[in-house]
């Protein structure tokens, strides 16, 4: 009898316990869920990543003695691709985009007399002369790119 009475007693406080948490759980609040935009770069940020690519493997072959003849890349579309939110194409932008177009291009250009190394890095100094104006962050990622 004192074997059935513990029984109760031990069920009792396991039922109590168990309604106990149920409350708990139902009372807490419901947190939202949390949505996270995903940066989407602008169609000029694309196309300045694909610069820099482009000039790490143009690097590379000049310090490898090869010579480039030609440019993957239509320069062009620094006139007419979408700049990030907030961005537009200043005037002091526009003064520096058509030097730029021009030292990309002598790069490799197989009549000049003037020394590939120093064509490649007056093209690599615009990108930076440009970028001390209208977006400074990546102004350590494009030294990288100068030849010493």
């Amino acid at each position: 009898m004192k074997n059935n009475h513990l029984y109760i007693v031990c069920l009792s406080f396991f039922m109590f316990l168990c309604c106990k948490d149920e409350g708990k759980l139902t009372q807490e609040p419901v947190k939202p869920m949390v949505k996270y935009d995903m940066y989407q770069p602008s169609e000029m940020a694309d196309f300045m990543n694909l610069m820099y690519a482009y000039n790490q493997q143009l690097k590379a072959k000049i310090m490898d003695g090869e010579v480039p003849n030609s440019m993957s890349l239509d320069l062009l579309k620094l006139h007419s691709a979408e700049m990030t939110d907030g961005k537009s194409r200043s005037q002091n932008w526009k003064s520096f985009v058509n030097v730029f177009i021009a030292s990309q291009e002598a790069v490799v250009d197989t009549l000049s007399n003037k020394n590939l190394k120093d064509r490649y890095n007056e093209a690599i100094n615009n990108c930076l002369n440009c970028h001390k104006t209208e977006c400074t962050g990546p102004i350590p990622r494009i030294k990288k790119l100068l030849i010493q």
